[in-house]
């Protein structure tokens, strides 16, 4: 990934309702990794929690996803999911993230989150303050 700003690593494992009838995860539980990470990188890294978001009436919400699957993780794969901020705008930001398998050291999949800010009393976006950019632009 090549991005202007601070990329952070979240490490997970693939459990069994992860698991399709192909016996790999599932393409929809991809995303349930990114915003999974996305949520603990939010505390950890960045010392702006969702629920500081919340506590203050705005929300995330994901407007556009593209994901690019190139390798399958299967049960028990430990895996480390990698996002990094690409962009801010008016009222969003563009989150890339990549998945990569631990043992193999090889991408499963990557791609792009569009993310736009929401007034949660109104459920309209809203503007991205300075504050947020600050807190995000590490």
């Amino acid at each position: 990934m090549n991005i202007p700003y601070s990329i952070f690593e979240s490490e997970f494992k693939v459990r069994p309702d992860d698991i399709d009838m192909f016996q790999h995860v599932h393409n929809s539980k991809y995303f349930d990794y990114v915003l999974a990470a996305r949520y603990d990188q939010m505390e950890r890294f960045y010392n702006m929690p969702m629920e500081t978001f919340m506590q203050q009436g705005f929300g995330w919400v994901v407007r556009t996803a593209y994901v690019d699957y190139k390798r399958a993780l299967t049960l028990g794969d430990t895996f480390v999911v990698r996002t990094g901020l690409e962009s801010f705008e008016d009222k969003g930001c563009r989150v890339q993230f990549e998945i990569i398998n631990q043992k193999t050291k090889k991408t499963c999949c990557d791609g792009w989150f569009d993310y736009i800010l929401i007034d949660i009393a109104t459920g309209r976006a809203a503007k991205v303050s300075q504050e947020m950019i600050e807190k995000y632009t590490i």
